[in-house]
């Protein structure tokens, strides 16, 4: 080959972009999966077994390739070249999923696929062709723009957890923290726990004055205009404030305000103005600094479950516009977000600094980790999915002997209880932030 033919067969040709509105951007992912199936199973390197030795819901649950990412991608491939219109199963198959991003992360092990967000960009598409969401999301989405929360629960009382807490929060504070739907109405002992942790940090902290819902189930399915809508409220609602911290409790919350709100917004996550941290990523701080002590004793063998959105869908985002060229290439420089670097040891250490606690992990963890399956529209649209996820995952806290089951997302919570209870299983189910109010007040 001549020097002129290298030059000319080399050089990146086509332009792409990470936005998620246009599924032409992921073609060319869809259509180089090789059907490996690196995204069902765990990698071999961290195979614990034949027992739990997968990490995709969907694939485990269904088991049938249209229900993997491997077929989701075939899927997506020929509706993209417009060979294939969607269908009732079409539709079940692409919102029966967790978007837990264990496919992702494997596919990031082998081939560097953008597995998510072709996944994500199928949502949007579904909803832009007038077929999706499912109309459980739809019910969401209505009690959304009607009251401002995912319940449609009464707005004036979203603060009614406050009271409970005995804790006053600050008007003016550099810690803002975001509440969310879920700890606000069914889960207010996430709030209240979270509010005393502060105080006993000597944190002062505030609250927005009109705290409306994330956005997370509306973005989730596919809903783009409704989530973008909301993130552009909300992120110039606590810019107003002149926080410097945005401080949340729940995973979800969490991964939308670090992850996706940029993304919506065509920014990066450096570019919000603000710091996004979970409570663990700011409790493990206060503890090293000296300003926090967990020296109450927990007497128990405790798990932890690694929900998703705050460990391999945690990454900051970083928009990109490029060329791909030969295979694959491209240009510039495009830094991929393998999920390896979420939020993974600060709630391992805070929980290992409580006395008498025995942290065993169970045999899916880290990246790894099975998810829950109540996440990002799932549990509404697809209960029993969601039962059977979650009962998946018990399995493994049996498998280990814990007799208490810790999370850091009111989704997760929620869900594991559920079946705990409806099983009838020796397992406590907690919310880390309960964990950490009782290692300080008793």
């Amino acid at each position: 080959m001549s020097k002129e033919s290298a030059v000319r067969y080399y050089k990146p040709r086509a332009e792409f972009s990470l936005d998620v509105t246009d599924i032409q951007n992921f073609v060319y992912d869809m259509s180089r999966c090789i059907k490996c199936k690196g995204c069902t199973w765990v990698d071999h390197t961290y195979m614990p077994g034949a027992r739990f030795m997968t990490r995709c819901p969907s694939a485990t649950k269904f088991e049938f390739d249209a229900y993997g990412a491997y077929g989701k991608m075939r899927i997506g491939h020929a509706m993209a070249e417009g060979v294939l219109d969607w269908n009732e199963k079409a539709l079940e198959i692409i919102y029966a999923c967790t978007l837990c991003g264990a496919c992702d992360v494997g596919c990031k092990r082998n081939l560097d696929l953008e597995i998510e967000l072709s996944l994500e960009a199928l949502r949007v598409k579904a909803v832009k062709d007038g077929v999706g969401p499912m109309p459980a999301h739809k019910k969401i989405a209505a009690n959304i723009a009607e009251t401002h929360n995912f319940f449609n629960a009464a707005h004036a009382q979203r603060r009614d957890w406050v009271a409970a807490s005995g804790v006053t929060p600050a008007e003016k504070a550099d810690v803002l923290y975001f509440v969310g739907c879920s700890a606000s109405y069914t889960n207010k002992e996430i709030a209240r726990a979270t509010a005393r942790i502060l105080k006993a940090a000597g944190t002062d902290f505030m609250l927005l004055s009109d705290e409306w819902c994330c956005g997370n189930t509306l973005f989730s399915v596919g809903l783009y205009d409704e989530a973008k809508a909301l993130a552009e409220r909300n992120v110039e609602a606590v810019r107003r404030t002149g926080a410097k911290i945005l401080l949340t409790s729940c995973a979800e919350g969490y991964r939308m305000w670090k992850v996706d709100y940029p993304k919506l917004l065509g920014i990066a996550t450096a570019d919000l103005g603000f710091e996004v941290l979970h409570l663990v990523e700011y409790v493990d701080e206060k503890i090293k600094d000296g300003a926090l002590t967990l020296d109450k004793p927990f007497e128990t063998r405790m798990s932890y479950h690694d929900a998703c959105s705050l460990s391999r869908l945690s990454e900051p985002w970083t928009p990109y516009e490029g060329k791909r060229g030969w295979m694959g290439c491209v240009e510039p420089r495009l830094k991929r977000r393998r999920g390896t670097n979420g939020v993974y040891a600060q709630p391992r250490e805070i929980l290992e600094a409580i006395p008498g606690v025995q942290l065993v992990e169970m045999p899916r963890m880290r990246e790894n980790a099975f998810c829950c399956g109540a996440g990002r529209g799932t549990g509404e649209a697809f209960p029993d999915f969601a039962r059977w996820a979650a009962a998946e995952r018990l399995e493994e806290v049996k498998y280990v002997g814990a007799e208490t089951l810790v999370s850091t997302c009111p989704w997760c919570k929620n869900n594991f209880s559920r079946v705990v209870k409806e099983d009838g299983l020796p397992v406590q189910v907690m919310d880390i932030s309960e964990v950490i109010l009782a290692a300080i007040e008793g």
